[in-house]
C-alpha cells in the first residue's frame, strides 16, 4: 500500500461485482466464480475448474470521487511446460464507460500445465496490489475489468474518497455462453475480448460464461443459464465439442436440443441466439481430438481425426454449422424468439487471410475486435436478434 493518500478501504462484496454468478470467501479474500457452486460441484474435469474461476467479464463497479484506488489480489496465473510465461494479467479501469487506465499486478501463484500429460504444479507466491492514480476528480463510475485469463482473489479495496455501489445501469443484461474464444483466449486486456467490445457497442451488461475448452454443452450449464437473470442469450457451439471429439452427431443433436430446452424453462420468451463456430481450418472438415504441436517453439494445434470417419458421425465444424440450422429452424416454428447466425460471419475465410489464428485455433487482439464488430452489428444492428433489447419478465 503506498501512503501518500489518506486511504479508505471498502469491503468487497457482492453489490460491487458485475459478471459473476457466485463468490467464494477464501483465506485470503473474495474469489468471484462464473459458475454457482452447485454446477461446480458437477465439473469433471480441472480444465472447467480453472476455466470457470478466471474472471472473464467480472468487473468492480462503484461510484466515488476518488482520484487514487489500490485493489489488492492474489493472481494465479498460468504458464505451460517448455513455453516462455505468459504476461501478467491485465485490470482495466473504467471511467463512465471509457478505458482510463491499465495495470498488472506482480507475484500470486503460478500454475504450470504439462500440455503432454496434463499434469499441473503449483507455486505459491504473494498477493500484488493494481494501483490506479491520476483519476479525474468529480462524482464518476468506475469499473474495474479483472484479468479474463487469470484466477483473482480479492483481498482489499482502497480509494482515497468513499466509495459506493454503483446505480443500476438500466441496460439490458447479455447472458453469453462459449468457448476459449468467447473466454477472450489472446485477447491483450478484458475488455478487448470480443464478448466485452460487442457489449460496449451494443448497450448491454455482460455476463460471459465463456469457458476455455469447457462449451461441452454440459447440463450444469444450462441450469446455470436458466438461473441467471438476463435480457439476452446466445450460446456459441462447437468448436470444444469437435476439438475434445466429445460426442458423436446421435448424441449431439439431441444435447442441443436439451440445452437449449433447459435454457428456456428459466427464460421462455428471451431473445436466443445460436451461433456456431469462428472459421477454423483444422477443424472444418476433419474431426478431434486437437493435439499441440510444439515445433518452432511456440505452441500450435493440429487436428488428429481422420475425415473419412464423418460417415460414422464423427464430428467436424461444417457437420456441427449443418446441424445446427437445422435444429433451430425446426424448433422455431414454435419458438419465434430462437435465432441462428453461422460463426463464419463473425469470422470467415477473408478474415483469416487478413487476420490469420496464431496457433490456428484462437483469434488475435485484432481478430477479436473484428469479431465483436461483426457480432455487435449482426446481433445487436438493424434488423438483429437483440436490435430492440428491452428487459423482459421472465
Amino acid at each position: 500500500m503506498s501512503t501518500e493518500h489518506d486511504w479508505i478501504t471498502t469491503p468487497v462484496t457482492a453489490d460491487l461485482l458485475r459478471g459473476a454468478l457466485d463468490l467464494e470467501r477464501t483465506a485470503h479474500g473474495l474469489l468471484p466464480h462464473r459458475l454457482p457452486a452447485r454446477a461446480r460441484r458437477q465439473i469433471p474435469d480441472e480444465q472447467l475448474a480453472m476455466a470457470e474461476a478466471q474472471p472473464s467479464g467480472v468487473r468492480l463497479v462503484f461510484r466515488t470521487r476518488a482520484t487514487a484506488v489500490e485493489l489488492d489480489t492474489l493472481p494465479t496465473k498460468r504458464a505451460y511446460l517448455g513455453l516462455p510465461t505468459p504476461a501478467d494479467g491485465v485490470y482495466d479501469l473504467l471511467v463512465d464507460g471509457r478505458l482510463t487506465a491499465q495495470t498488472t499486478v506482480d507475484g500470486g501463484r503460478l500454475r504450470t500445465v504439462d500440455l503432454a500429460t496434463g499434469a499441473v504444479e503449483l507455486h505459491q507466491g504473494p498477493p500484488g496490489t493494481a494501483r490506479f492514480t491520476g483519476l479525474p476528480t468529480g462524482d464518476k463510475d468506475v469499473e474495474i475489468w479483472l484479468p479474463h485469463t487469470e484466477i483473482t482473489e480479492l483481498v482489499a479495496l482502497r480509494t482515497d474518497a468513499p466509495v459506493e455501489p454503483a446505480p443500476a445501469s438500466g441496460r439490458p443484461v447479455w447472458l453469453h455462453h462459449g468457448s476459449s474464444i468467447s473466454h477472450g483466449s489472446n485477447a491483450a486486456h478484458p475488455t478487448g475480448t470480443w464478448p466485452a467490445l460487442a457489449a460496449a457497442r451494443g448497450a448491454v451488461e455482460l455476463v460471459n460464461l465463456g469457458f476455455g475448452g469447457g462449451a461441452l454443452l454440459d447440463p450444469f450449464t444450462a441450469r446455470a443459464m436458466r438461473d441467471t437473470p438476463a435480457d439476452l442469450i446466445s450460446v456459441k457451439i462447437g468448436i470444444n465439442t469437435v476439438n475434445a471429439d466429445a460426442m458423436r452427431l446421435r448424441a449431439f443433436s439431441p444435447a442441443v436440443h436439451g440445452f437449449l430446452d433447459t435454457i428456456r424453462e428459466g427464460h421462455p420468451t428471451a431473445p436466443l441466439l445460436v451461433v456456431s463456430a469462428v472459421l477454423c481450418p483444422v477443424h472444418e472438415d476433419t474431426p478431434g481430438p486437437l493435439a499441440p504441436d510444439f515445433d518452432g517453439g511456440t505452441v500450435r494445434f493440429k487436428a488428429t481425426g481422420d475425415p473419412a470417419e464423418r460417415a460414422a458421425g464423427r464430428l467436424t465444424l461444417n457437420v456441427i454449422r449443418d446441424e445446427l440450422a437445422r435444429i433451430v429452424e425446426q424448433r422455431s416454428s414454435e419458438d419465434p424468439n430462437l435465432h441462428h447466425l453461422d460463426g463464419r460471419e463473425l469470422y470467415g475465410e477473408a478474415d483469416y487471410r487478413e487476420l490469420p489464428l496464431p496457433d490456428e485455433v484462437h483469434p488475435d487482439p485484432a481478430a477479436h475486435r473484428r469479431i465483436g464488430e461483426n457480432f455487435a452489428r449482426l446481433a445487436f444492428g438493424p434488423g438483429g436478434p437483440f436490435a430492440r433489447a428491452r428487459p423482459t419478465a421472465d
